[in-house]
This record gives structure tokens, C-alpha cells and sequence, in this order.
């Protein structure tokens, strides 16, 4: 079950609340376990993290060494407030064998907010906030979203739930032995592979305001492809970076960004309308599928294409780690304007961009 679908039955109350949770709970396990399957028996990232506090955390040391125990939470994420307390007993209970580490998924999350929540919850554990890696090489589509390292540098589970599957793993990883070599073998055998991925996302890295939009193209919910730049077409171009669930779900944990959300949709919807633009919505794929984007469009009357970015590749390559947040073009393909939330505050910040 969709993240959204689960708030609509949480607003029913009563029972509903309960089997609605229960249908959330099952459905992030699900998409968990469904990204995970890729990953089951591959070398662990190797990278090095930079926590709050400034210190460092290189994965590649760790391995061979401890098991390894990631898991990625936000602070508006409600199954990630109520698995804290586990986490936190967790790397209280650790010792010498697992590495505790919360990685923050940077998504729509100030530092100023996960340093209160650090706070108000009374944690312990290093945490990171996510600059993008760790959740493509981990390919996060869920919060919580569990990893589960073992000693030899090999991801063994991938889940949502604080459950006995997630227990049994944890004890696996820290039990197991670490093969002699092993931890060097994933390391040459994930090398390769990261190469190759920062090899095919280098021509869309550092996309910004000046920069020309790339030759690339991508597919919307309809099949149909959306080229970024189009030589062809002199009209502006306009990629609306969003989620599905902005308006539903961070209306009591972020009512601010919820109303952000509302306010560029019902602006884009307004000014899309001119036609003298080609628009495109990017949607977050956390937590979210294409049928969810077709429920959005349906039932907020969007009026533009949409495409979802399982991978998370789009927002990375254009800096966008919150939504709403629109990214204008001219005819020659040359970003010419970012707009986010600050300047929703002149209702024509957008018609102004695209010269309406």
C-alpha cells in the first residue's frame, strides 16, 4: 500500500486507523524487500561519511572488521519516530561487533531539524545526512529503510519493519566470521560497478542556474519520452520537482512544505495552462509508484506530463533535496531560474520566468 492511500484510511479513524497501519507497515516491508533483492549478496558501498558533528565514518574500514547496521529516517517520517526507540537500544547494546549508523535521507529534512530531533530524543548514535550516494548505491525507496552489512563487506538484508526478520539479520551479520579476504574481494568487485555509475550520471552532475540542460531524455507515466532540451522547440522549458504525498502527509509534521506544495501546484496548474511552455513534473521515488502519480494527477487536476525518479538521478543531478522546487529554462536550453518555497511569496515569480 501506498504511503498515501495509507493517510487517507488513517483519517477514517477507529478500526481503520489500526488496519491502516498495518497496511502501511506491510507495504514499505514489501517495497523494501522488493529494492532490496538486487542487492542481497553484493559488496557494500564504499564511502565515507561525514556526521553532524563533523567527524568521519569510512565504510571501507569497517568491513572485514564489524557488521554493519544503516538505517535511513527523516524526522517528518512517523514509523521512523516510532522504531527510534529500538534504534537507539540497539546502538546502546551494539559493542565491538556492529556499527550503528542513522543516515538522515536529506530529503526535505533542514540540519537545523535533525539536530532538534537529535536533541529532543535524547540520541546517541553518529548520525549522517545523505548527500545522495547512499541512496542510489542502496537504492532507498522507503523510510525506514534498513541495511544490513555483514563483517565480510556484503549487504545480507534489506527491510522497513523492526521486526524479528530485521533481528535475526542483525544477529547473522555479527555473528558470522569474516572470511579472510573477503572484505578485499568486495572491495575490488565494487569498484568497478561505482565507477561505472558515477561514469553514467557524470553528464548530469552539477546541473544549475546557467547550465544547459542535457540532451537526455525520460520516460513519463504515459510511456511517452520527455526530451529535456528540444533544439526544436523555441519555447521555455520547466521541470517541477515534487511528490505525490507533499500535500497529504506533511500537513501535520510539516504544515509549512505542505502548503509549499499546494501553492506551486495550483500555480503551475494555472500558469501551465498558457501553453507557451513545455512542462514536466519530476517526481521523488520515495515513497511513491507510478500509480500513485496517475492518483495525484487525477485527483488534483494536474495538467502537466509526469515522471518518476525511482533512482533518485534527477533530483541528484539538479541539487534538489526538497520539494517544491521548479527549474526554468529558455529556448536554447539554458537554466535560467531556480524557484523554491521563498519565492512562492510573488505569486508571479513563475509567469515572470517563462516571460508570461
Amino acid at each position: 500500500m501506498t504511503l498515501r492511500a495509507v493517510l487517507m484510511l488513517l483519517a477514517l479513524g477507529g478500526i481503520a486507523w489500526i488496519g491502516a497501519e498495518t497496511q502501511a507497515a506491510t507495504g514499505g516491508q514489501q517495497m523494501a524487500e522488493g529494492v532490496g533483492r538486487s542487492l542481497i549478496g553484493k559488496p557494500a558501498p564504499r564511502l565515507v561519511l561525514t556526521t553532524i558533528d563533523g567527524e568521519s565514518i569510512d565504510l571501507g574500514r569497517l568491513y572485514g572488521k564489524q557488521a554493519v547496521y544503516l538505517k535511513f529516517w527523516a524526522t517528518w517520517c512517523v514509523p521512523c519516530r516510532e522504531q527510534m526507540p529500538h534504534f537507539e537500544r540497539t546502538y546502546e547494546t551494539a559493542g565491538t561487533d556492529l556499527a550503528v549508523i542513522a543516515v538522515n535521507t536529506g530529503f526535505n529534512d533542514p540540519i537545523a531539524d535533525v539536530r532538534d530531533y537529535r536533541r529532543k530524543m535524547g540520541l546517541t548514535m553518529p548520525i549522517v545526512v545523505d548527500d545522495g550516494r547512499l541512496a542510489a548505491a542502496l537504492h532507498l525507496r522507503v523510510t525506514p529503510q534498513h541495511i544490513v552489512i555483514g563483517r565480510d563487506g556484503r549487504i545480507q538484508y534489506v527491510g522497513h519493519l523492526a521486526d524479528a526478520r530485521l533481528e535475526a539479520a542483525l544477529h547473522a551479520a555479527r555473528t558470522a566470521s569474516a572470511h579472510a579476504g573477503s572484505a578485499e574481494h568486495a572491495a575490488a568487485a565494487a569498484t568497478p560497478a561505482m565507477a561505472q555509475s558515477e561514469l553514467a550520471q557524470s553528464k548530469l552532475a552539477h546541473l544549475a542556474v546557467g547550465s544547459q540542460l542535457p540532451s537526455d531524455s525520460t520516460k513519463t507515466i504515459d510511456g511517452r519520452r520527455f526530451h529535456f532540451h528540444d533544439a526544436h522547440d523555441p519555447r521555455h522549458t520547466v521541470l517541477v520537482f515534487l511528490s505525490p504525498w507533499c500535500e497529504s502527509y506533511l500537513e501535520t509534521t510539516r504544515p509549512a512544505a505542505s502548503a509549499n506544495c499546494r501553492r506551486m501546484r495550483e500555480e503551475v496548474t494555472a500558469v501551465a495552462g498558457e501553453g507557451n511552455a513545455r512542462w514536466l513534473g519530476v517526481a521523488s521515488g520515495l515513497w511513491a509508484t507510478p500509480p500513485d502519480l496517475r492518483e495525484y494527477r487525477l485527483k488534483y487536476h494536474v495538467n502537466i506530463p509526469l515522471a518518476l525518479d525511482e533512482s533518485g538521478a534527477l533530483f541528484r543531478a539538479f541539487n534538489v533535496n526538497e520539494v517544491p522546487v521548479v527549474l526554468v529554462a529558455d529556448g536554447s536550453g539554458r537554466i535560467i531560474r531556480r524557484i523554491e518555497a521563498a519565492d512562492l511569496a510573488a505569486p508571479s515569480a513563475l509567469k515572470e520566468a517563462i516571460g508570461l
